[in-house]
C-alpha cells in the first residue's frame, strides 16, 4: 500500500503520545476523538496489521449430493490476505459526533497461505441454487422457464472455479439475464464474488460520538448510513444499532463490561461478554468472547426471534440483507450450534480452540491488543420441484466458507505501548514508595542528629545519667574542696 513504509515510526509516536500524562484524567483526554487529542491519528489509522484468512469447503461428492446423498466437504486454506484500512471524509458535527468512511483493500499473502488463488475448488453455484429457492412458490410455468434458461446458459448446481474467482468475482451470463428481466433483484451488475463488494470499498458512513462533550458516549455509534436503526429484521430490538464501530471502546473497563459493536457485514449489532483476565506480551488484557446465544434461534433465546425465520439453533438467517439468498451466518464448522447441523455434512469437526472468536482489550484504554473474529457463511439448499438442476438434493445447510479477521499489536508500537502504559506506570507506582522511604529517612536524620547532640551535652555537663553512688561521690568531693585540709595532709590529683 502506498506510503506504508513510513507508517511504523508514526505509529510509535501515536502510541507513545497515548501514554503521556497531563490534566486531571489523562486516559479520558487521550482517547477522545479530537484532532487535538493524543490518540486521534491512532484512531484514524489503527496501528495494528489486520489479516483476512479464508477457508473454503471443497465439495468432494457433488454428483452424489444431486442424487440425494449426504454432502462431504474438505477444508481448503487458509488463503491469507493483508487487510489495509484507512478513514476518509472525516467530518466533525455540532452534536459531539464525527462522521467518516473507512475504506478497505486486500492483498494476497502467498507466504502465509496454504495454496494459491489459482487453485480450483468445487462449490455450490450460489446464483443457481439461490434463484431456485426464490422460485419455490412460483407457478410451475416459471420454474420450467428457469430450468430452460439454466440449461441454455450451461448453469449447474455445482461449479468448479478458482479461489480468486470465488473471492473477487467472475463473469456469469446468469447475472446479466437476471438484471435484464428482474431488475434490482441483485445488488451488483457485473462480476459476482463472495468478497467482491468488500475490496476497495467502504463499509458505509459511520457517525460516532467523539467523547469531547459527553465522555460517557465515546466511540458509540450514533448513526450508520444516516440510520439510527436498520430495517433488516422483524423486531425493534434486533434492528437497533448498538455499541461502537468495532475498533475502539470506552476506557476503564471492568469484568461487568460487555463489548458491543455494529457489523455492516452481519447487518446487526453483536455483543461479546467478558471471559477472563490475561496478558498479551506483558500487557494486561480482558478477553471477550461470544456468548452461546449469539446465533441462537428464537426458541432457545427469545430476544433473537426478530432474526427469524430460523432453522436449527446456532445459525442466523441473513437472507434479508443478502439479496434474499438463503444464506446463514454462524461460527465455523457450526461450533456452538445444534449438533444436527454438523452431523448433516461429512468433514466438519467443530471445536472451541480453532473455531471460537475472541477480542483481547487493554481495559484502561479500551484499545484492542489481539483479536480473532471467526465467522462462517453457509447456503441452505434443497431440491425444488420443477427446476431440474436441483436434482434430488436433500435439505441441508451447506458451509461455503469460513473466515478469520485477526490483528495483533506488534513491533515498535507494541514495545512503546508496553513502555508507556505498563512499564512506566509500574515504575511510578513503586517510585512513590521509594520516595516515601527517602522522605522518611531525610526526616529522621536531623532528629537523630539532634538526639545525639543532646546526649553529648548530658555526658559533659550533667550527672543526671549517673548512678546515685556516683552522685554522692561527686557531692563529697565538692564539699572536700570547700573544707581546708589538715596540716600534713597530702592532696592527690583528682581525675574524673
Amino acid at each position: 500500500m502506498d506510503g506504508s513504509g513510513s507508517r511504523p515510526e508514526a505509529e510509535v509516536v501515536r502510541v507513545q503520545d497515548l501514554g503521556q500524562t497531563g490534566g486531571h484524567n489523562p486516559p479520558v483526554q487521550n482517547v477522545r476523538i479530537d484532532p487535538n487529542s493524543l490518540s486521534f491519528n491512532m484512531w484514524k489509522e489503527i496501528p495494528v496489521p489486520f489479516y483476512l484468512s479464508v477457508y473454503f469447503f471443497d465439495v468432494v461428492n457433488p454428483d452424489a449430493v444431486l442424487l440425494g446423498q449426504k454432502p462431504q466437504v474438505r477444508e481448503r486454506g487458509p488463503y491469507v490476505y493483508r487487510e489495509f484500512r484507512h478513514k476518509s471524509n472525516i467530518t466533525f458535527n455540532d452534536n459531539d459526533t464525527v462522521s467518516f468512511l473507512e475504506y478497505r483493500s486486500f492483498q494476497f499473502q502467498p507466504d502465509k497461505s496454504h495454496g494459491l488463488e489459482s487453485d480450483y475448488i468445487v462449490m455450490p453455484n450460489i446464483l443457481v441454487l439461490a434463484a431456485a429457492m426464490m422460485m419455490e412458490d412460483k407457478p410451475m410455468s416459471l420454474k420450467l422457464i428457469m430450468t430452460l434458461a439454466f440449461s441454455t446458459l450451461g448453469e449447474r448446481a455445482f461449479m468448479n472455479r478458482t479461489i480468486g474467482e470465488i473471492m473477487w468475482g467472475y463473469e456469469d451470463p446468469l447475472i446479466h439475464l437476471i438484471n435484464k428481466y428482474l431488475p434490482n433483484m441483485l445488488p451488483f451488475k457485473g462480476k459476482f464474488g463472495l468478497f467482491a463488494e468488500l475490496n476497495n470499498s467502504d463499509s458505509g458512513i459511520f457517525t460516532v460520538f467523539t467523547g469531547v462533550k459527553d465522555f460517557s458516549r465515546i466511540h458509540l455509534v450514533d448513526k450508520w448510513n444516516g440510520l439510527s436503526k436498520v430495517n433488516f429484521w422483524h423486531s425493534d430490538q434486533c434492528n437497533m444499532i448498538n455499541g461502537t464501530s468495532g475498533q475502539m471502546w470506552a476506557p476503564f473497563m471492568t469484568p461487568e463490561t460487555s463489548l458491543e459493536f455494529y457489523s455492516p457485514e452481519a447487518c446487526r449489532s453483536m455483543k461479546l461478554i467478558y471471559k477472563e483476565s490475561g496478558t498479551f506480551q506483558g500487557i494486561p488484557t480482558y478477553r471477550f468472547v461470544a456468548p452461546s446465544t449469539l446465533f441462537a434461534n428464537g426458541s432457545v433465546y427469545p430476544p433473537n426471534e426478530g432474526f427469524c425465520p430460523c432453522l436449527e439453533s446456532g445459525i442466523q438467517n441473513v437472507s434479508t440483507c443478502r439479496f434474499n439468498a438463503p444464506l446463514f451466518l454462524s461460527h465455523p464448522h457450526f461450533y456452538n450450534a445444534d449438533p444436527m447441523l454438523a452431523e448433516a455434512v461429512l468433514g466438519l469437526h467443530p471445536n472451541q480452540e480453532e473455531h471460537s472468536l475472541f477480542l483481547d482489550i487493554h481495559p484502561v484504554t479500551g484499545i484492542p491488543m489481539n483479536c480473532s473474529v471467526k465467522l462462517q457463511l453457509s447456503l441452505y439448499i434443497k431440491a425444488i420441484k420443477g427446476i431440474g438442476q436441483t436434482g434430488k438434493i436433500q435439505p441441508v445447510v451447506l458451509p461455503l466458507v469460513w473466515f478469520e479477521e485477526s490483528g495483533a499489536m506488534e513491533g515498535k508500537p507494541l514495545k512503546t505501548f508496553y513502555t508507556q502504559l505498563v512499564l512506566m506506570p509500574n515504575v511510578l507506582h513503586y517510585a512513590q514508595y521509594v520516595l516515601l522511604a527517602l522522605g522518611c529517612i531525610l526526616l529522621l536524620i536531623p532528629i537523630i542528629h539532634q538526639l545525639r547532640s543532646q546526649e553529648k551535652c548530658y555526658l559533659f555537663w550533667s550527672s543526671s545519667k549517673k548512678g546515685s553512688k556516683d552522685k554522692e561521690a561527686i557531692q563529697a568531693y565538692s564539699e572536700s574542696l570547700m573544707t581546708p585540709a589538715p596540716k600534713g595532709t597530702v592532696l592527690q590529683e583528682a581525675r574524673l
